[in-house]
């Protein structure tokens, strides 16, 4: 799924854009503008995880979920315009590579699905100290919507499918900071243990270069490492369902997305260069 597939008769504006000012000033500097980009996203990504983590109920909880969002919508607001513009220039100066490549298709669909999440699910929950309106139901519905097209096309993408992993592994990590108590040792041992089948597997068991027999047998243990990480994680909050209504894992569940999403657009940032 990319831009040329949906979009076939815009090649010819699309191969002229680096021509545009200020493409063409741009694109001598690629690198300057590239770290930009990548700054954008780093003070971004921080913010999502603070702010994400506060609504699932871990880390920085001394303050209230307003106050949390309060302190940090300037960076988060200065990382999203900055990821923005500097994806603008970035695009146009590079505008047919990024016309043929699937990763910037789901890059774009997780960008639309962040903003959606960030700005029309979690400011207003947050700002609510954790009360989900009607609203913010729907943007949360939307936005999933969304980024689970982008998951879509980043699976079946084919060479950028490896790229999920990145997402699959930012997940074990938050799920291993909120599990508690003996949970968090049965699934830290678990991941552990998959962790070392992936590598004997491609170390021990099949040559690195048997490709034919490796990637099933990766994707096989990328689908088990996702279902651990799932299941711990529906544990944990099938054993908080006594002090914790629907209302209170609604939140939880914005917050892991909201973390998840701008990851996975960065994710897709990174397999354009691969793919």
């Amino acid at each position: 799924m990319k831009f040329s597939v949906f979009f076939p008769n815009l090649r010819g504006w699309v191969q002229h854009l680096d021509k545009v000012w200020p493409a063409y000033i741009v694109k001598p500097n690629f690198a300057y503008w590239e770290v930009l980009h990548i700054l954008s996203l780093v003070m971004l990504g921080g913010a999502a995880i603070i702010l994400g983590l506060r609504l699932i109920g871990v880390g920085l909880t001394e303050e209230r979920p307003s106050v949390t969002w309060k302190n940090l919508k300037l960076w988060m607001n200065i990382g999203v315009g900055g990821v923005i513009v500097s994806g603008i220039l970035i695009g146009m100066a590079n505008a047919e590579r990024l016309y043929d490549s699937a990763a910037f298709t789901v890059k774009m669909l997780s960008l639309l699905a962040g903003i959606i999440l960030t700005y029309g699910a979690m400011r207003p929950i947050a700002l609510a100290e954790g009360v989900v309106s009607k609203a913010a139901l729907g943007w949360t519905i939307a936005g999933l919507a969304v980024w689970a097209l982008g998951l879509f096309v980043f699976l079946t993408g084919g060479l950028i499918t490896p790229g999920l992993f990145h997402i699959v592994s930012a997940a074990s990590l938050i799920v291993l900071f909120v599990l508690r108590g003996r949970l968090r040792w049965i699934y830290a041992g678990g991941v552990a243990v998959i962790a070392l089948m992936f590598w004997s597997a491609t170390h021990v068991f099949i040559p690195t270069d048997d490709l034919k027999h490796t990637d099933p047998v990766n994707v096989g243990l990328a689908w088990l490492l996702t279902a651990w990480i799932l299941g711990c994680a529906l544990t944990q909050l099938y054993l908080n369902r006594k002090t914790e209504a629907l209302s209170g894992l609604l939140p939880k569940l914005v917050g892991y997305a909201v973390i998840l999403v701008w990851i996975c657009g960065a994710a897709a940032g990174r397999w354009i260069a691969f793919a």
